[in-house]
């Protein structure tokens, strides 16, 4: 792979090259990208959206929304590091127009979208809406469908879902986003379809990237970004570079500070904080400082923001020192995984499933959530099918008077037609999903 083009400027449906040295450094196409996520609806709905710990009304805890906020940051950090050292390494970029900036907002960008294609209801989101069609009422529909399009729904992935978003794939290729190639392959983390599924010890086939319905236009920006083609029986790449920062972004952030809000809600006991992230910070932390602070989110927040800069120097590191194996295609594991505090963040991962993820309120969020999204699952599509079929009855009509209309495709395909459902529920917030869940179930108010 060769990082000018792998830095595309291109967006779908250019008709021109878009050279680097000719754009406004005052709305570079790379910076607009984050401009366009931040403005699009998908990314507003994040805001209410549960990250781990459900929403609250009397504790702060991240949700969706702001997660992607704060990983948009790591992921600028780390884009800029990033850059600096390959501008120095490849001169040449340079004199083709690129600067730091530009790493830092394609990584900034593709992290800040990360999220944009998963469900509601946390991390179950995925699994409700899989498990509808692998052993619910949406088995009905495997008989309609081909191998790997009934593989993208039994298998719902939120990384295809938002490469589908991202380039509105679903209603006209491009959309209204038109975000550049370099963002689209940064965000690409999975660039494989969803079947064959052969688990490797290769990060990038850990889950897949892409619908059926998305094939072509994934490929067109996997090639226009040369990146290397993986000899496998389904269609498969290895990463865009940068996709590995955008990755370390997400791990470093879900890490540090799911463990903080889990302390702040105090799931886990504030001692736990000062023995594992001292165990990352031990070399920075300024000790007089910490024992002045006078409350717990104080010196959680200062032991936090040290672990997080210690970790994005670390990720940097273990990118630049692997850049030209991560160029050939020959380097398979998360930057987490190779640093010097892995250990440290397995031990704080360990900690948060036993203290967060399996928490009382936390399985409480996820059960009801598989009850919401299946119920909608069930009702839209049994009334599209009808509608299709001629068969569909007044309640039916209603139903899907509640599915916005670009959701409505009706003609005689199955598959994008449960597509098309799956996204619209995937992309409701916790709160409209209960409010319609309600609706349908005709539970007053």
């Amino acid at each position: 792979m060769k990082w000018e083009q792998l830095l595309s400027l291109k967006k779908y449906g250019d008709t021109q090259k878009r050279i680097r040295a000719e754009q406004d450094e005052t709305r570079l196409g790379f910076e607009v990208d984050y401009d366009r996520i931040i403005f699009s609806s998908a990314f507003r709905s994040l805001q209410d959206k549960t990250q781990v710990v459900p929403l609250s009304k009397t504790d702060f805890v991240h949700t969706r929304l702001t997660h992607s906020l704060e990983v948009s940051v790591v992921g600028r950090s780390l884009g800029r590091a990033a850059g600096k050292a390959i501008l120095e390494k490849y001169p040449y970029l340079k004199e083709l127009g690129y600067r730091i900036n530009d790493f830092g907002a394609i990584v900034a960008a593709a992290s800040l979208a990360h999220d944009i294609g998963n469900p509601p209801f946390g991390h179950s989101g995925e699994k409700a809406i899989g498990e509808f069609f692998s052993n619910g009422k949406g088995v009905a529909y495997k008989s309609m469908l081909t191998d790997k399009q009934y593989q993208d729904l039994i298998d719902f992935e939120g990384n295809a879902n938002g490469f589908s978003v991202l380039t509105d794939a679903l209603h006209s290729p491009g959309g209204e986003l038109r975000l550049s190639y370099a963002t689209l392959g940064a965000f690409m983390k999975y660039p494989k379809e969803s079947l064959p599924k052969k688990p490797t010890q290769q990060i990038s086939d850990k889950k897949y990237g892409f619908f059926q319905h998305d094939k072509a236009l994934f490929q067109n920006v996997a090639e226009d970004l040369g990146l290397v083609k993986k000899q496998s029986e389904g269609l498969a790449y290895q990463r865009h570079p940068l996709a590995f920062l955008v990755e370390a972004a997400d791990d470093i952030c879900y890490t540090i500070i799911d463990f903080e809000d889990g302390i702040n809600k105090g799931l886990i006991d504030e001692s736990f904080a000062l023995e594992f992230l001292i165990a990352i910070v031990k070399d920075k932390i300024n000790t007089k400082k910490y024992h002045n602070l006078a409350t717990k989110e104080q010196r959680v927040s200062y032991l936090r923001a040290l672990a997080i800069g210690q970790l994005i120097n670390d990720a940097v590191t273990v990118f630049l020192a692997n850049e030209e194996a991560i160029l050939h295609g020959e380097f398979h594991y998360a930057l987490t995984e190779r640093g010097k505090f892995t250990a440290q963040m397995n031990d704080i991962i360990k900690l948060s499933v036993e203290k967060i993820y399996h928490s009382q309120e936390v399985i409480e969020k996820e059960i009801m959530g598989y009850k919401v999204l299946q119920t909608l699952l069930e009702k839209f599509c049994t009334a599209h099918t009808n509608l299709v079929n001629g068969k569909a009855s007044n309640y039916d009509k209603l139903v899907l008077q509640m599915l916005p209309e670009k959701y409505r495709y009706i003609q005689d395909d199955t598959y994008t037609r449960l597509l098309y459902i799956c996204q619209f529920v995937s992309l409701l917030t916790d709160g409209r999903a209960m409010e319609l869940y309600d609706i349908v179930q005709g539970n007053s108010k």
